[in-house]
């Protein structure tokens, strides 16, 4: 496999889909929000770019719904087979660093069902008592599990699991690595601040993003739904219930991106600190040039 990574607004899905045409591949998009149909402006989808390469794992679950992890290894791995069967290159693309990084090491995780009598005990604790509870039965390398009560008592029901179910839990703990050439985007603070400005903007006045948001609110979706994806729908939404005034929402707005690419970043260079090779190659180089120096460091020779 080969897998394009870097932050926000660099141009990943266009030198993916580069690649995917120059070696015969097919597109596996590794973005934690592109997987909703009809979250398409917010997201960045950007359709248009693929042109005729086929990709996945984008709208391929309603606006509303929490895809997890789980879902994301089962149906990437699903599509990779699928590609690989046809003779076909899987090309990564994406900036969720822990969708790319668990796919790429080999995670496997069990479909763990749900234990009532373990929520039922777990009814009325805090976060904070939830976190230390989660901590005594493993070590958290992040926030993410104990961000909200609801997710603090899945870990500790997943982890629950696992001490039932050994083998199982050592599957999700000794992950055999994929072999996949790692190309990251290299693009300088300024350059990506200004083009997640200009992108941002851009969404904004032509391409109608608050449409998009007052019409998933419309159809159906709970506005707390779309707060919990974060970014343009967390913030357009606080707009559009009148909880944020627009000034204030699109400051916040650009700033949380920023962040968020900063973030990113951040995950990029800890997967090289945890024994991943991330070829970085400068965000502006000619498309010629990128595609013989991918093509050289793939091992393919030069044509």
């Amino acid at each position: 496999m080969i897998a394009v990574v870097g932050p926000t607004a660099c141009g990943k899905t266009r030198r993916g889909v580069l690649l995917a045409r120059a070696f015969g591949g097919e597109i596996v998009s590794a973005d934690s929000r592109q997987v909703y149909a009809g979250m398409d402006v917010g997201t960045g989808k950007d359709l248009a770019e693929y042109g005729d390469v086929p990709y996945h794992l984008i709208d391929v679950a309603p606006a509303g719904h929490k895809y997890n992890l789980y879902e994301y290894l089962r149906d990437s791995r699903k599509a990779i087979a699928d590609i690989r069967a046809r003779h076909r290159l899987p090309v990564i693309v994406g900036g969720t660093g822990m969708y790319v990084e668990s796919l790429l090491k080999g995670l496997e995780l069990p479909e763990v069902p749900e234990n009532p009598a373990l929520r039922a005990s777990l009814e009325g604790h805090t976060l904070e008592e939830l976190t230390e509870m989660l901590a005594s039965m493993k070590k958290l390398h992040n926030s993410t599990d104990v961000d909200t009560v609801k997710r603090a008592v899945r870990a500790i029901e997943i982890e629950t699991y696992y001490a039932g179910h050994p083998d199982e839990a050592r599957k999700a703990r000794e992950p055999e690595p994929a072999d996949c050439l790692i190309i990251g985007i290299d693009i300088p603070r300024d350059e990506r601040r200004r083009l997640v400005s200009e992108r941002m903007r851009r969404r904004f006045d032509s391409e109608n993003m608050l449409d998009e948001v007052r019409r998933l609110i419309d159809s159906g979706i709970a506005p707390d739904d779309l707060i919990y994806y974060g970014l343009e729908y967390k913030f357009l939404t606080l707009h559009l219930v009148g909880a944020m005034g627009r000034e204030e929402m699109e400051k916040g707005l650009e700033t949380a991106i920023h962040q968020f690419a900063k973030r990113q970043m951040t995950w990029f260079r800890g997967m090289e600190r945890r024994g991943f090779t991330i070829h970085w190659l400068p965000w502006d180089m000619p498309d010629d040039d990128f595609t013989e120096e991918v093509r050289r460091l793939a091992g393919y020779g030069t044509v």
